[in-house]
């Protein structure tokens, strides 16, 4: 099923405005998906649009899929990404070890407090028995 009159012309236009450079609703990337959203259309009524897809094809023989911007911008996210995989790997390792600690300072301290009650009988045993 062909496209409507006001379609095509909505896709023409678009594809005018990003081979241009200067795009109203997308980041400018020369592909058929931003070519759909410039039109504010959806991707399918783009593609049965085949008149306007096999001029954009002649256009834009090898499409530019990201200004270098954009490319630099997510080379920087990847590696804060990474950095911060690294850093919620430390801080789990370091929260076991902290629990752990904490685990073990919990089971000296009932030991600590066993073994002075302990020491106070054994102190207080021979007064005890005197009597």
């Amino acid at each position: 099923m062909p496209v409507s009159a006001a379609t095509e012309a909505k896709l023409r236009a678009a594809m005018a405005r990003l081979l241009a450079g200067q795009p109203q609703h997308t980041s400018g990337a020369l592909t058929k998906t931003n070519l759909a959203r410039e039109a504010q259309v959806s991707h399918a009524t783009m593609h049965r649009a085949q008149n306007v897809l096999a001029e954009w094809d002649a256009q834009v023989a090898c499409p530019v899929l990201r200004p270098p911007g954009e490319t630099a911008r997510d080379e920087t996210i990847a590696v804060l990404r990474r950095q911060l995989r690294e850093a919620k790997a430390t801080v789990t390792e370091l929260q076991s070890k902290l629990d752990a600690l904490a685990a073990v300072t919990a089971n000296l301290y009932y030991e600590n407090l066993a073994l002075k009650k302990r020491d106070n009988n054994r102190r207080l045993a021979p007064f005890s028995s005197a009597k």
